[in-house]
């Protein structure tokens, strides 16, 4: 069966396939949320699934200083970001694919990209994780034959980095031809 392209997603109401299963998506998800926490400049983060989206706080920089962070104002923010602000995070980015990498810096949209890999391999019902200094901290529940437990994951800032630096070679026809179990195209070559 020769591959074929699978439909973007153009809102979050399918993340769900039926009440109470787990997300789907993480990767293209957390990317977003990522994107959007880069844009507003937060930092040591916490993330936390909620029914409807998810509930993050961070630290905030208000007011740089013109020599040292420590001339501005630290302030802790929270956001409530439901479904359908993310499915708009989504469209958003999904619409600049394409126009080369944005001048804006990019922490939690690459590290929170390929963490939300890592979670769409794993499945959890629920996820709950906080960031510090680059390294993150993940509580998952998973749904095992002998029942439900919670699992925590640490990933150091180097075990992030080194995730990040491998993304691309996964995002090749063949990467997720592999991750969705289809065969892949007969070789061109003779």
């Amino acid at each position: 069966m020769p591959f074929e392209a699978i439909p973007a997603r153009s809102t979050l109401a399918a993340m769900r396939i039926y009440d109470g299963s787990p997300r789907q998506d993480f990767e293209e998800v957390l990317r977003s949320i990522g994107a959007h926490l880069d844009e507003a400049g937060m930092r040591e983060i916490l993330l936390l699934e909620t029914e409807d989206g998810f509930l993050v706080q961070g630290l905030a920089i208000e007011g740089t200083g013109t020599w040292s962070e420590a001339m501005a104002l630290v302030k802790k923010s929270t956001l409530v970001l439901r479904d359908d602000e993310i499915s708009t995070f989504m469209d958003e980015a999904t619409a600049h694919r394409g126009e080369g990498k944005s001048q804006d810096p990019d922490k939690y949209q690459s590290a929170l990209r390929v963490i939300g890999r890592y979670l769409d391999e794993r499945r959890p019902r629920d996820i709950f994780f906080f960031e510090q200094d680059g390294a993150y901290v993940l509580r998952l529940l998973l749904t095992h034959q002998t029942g439900t437990r919670h699992e925590l994951i640490e990933f150091t800032r180097d075990d992030i980095a080194e995730m990040v630096a491998r993304a691309p070679a996964l995002r090749t026809t063949t990467g997720l031809q592999a991750r969705l179990g289809a065969t892949p195209p007969p070789s061109t070559r003779g």
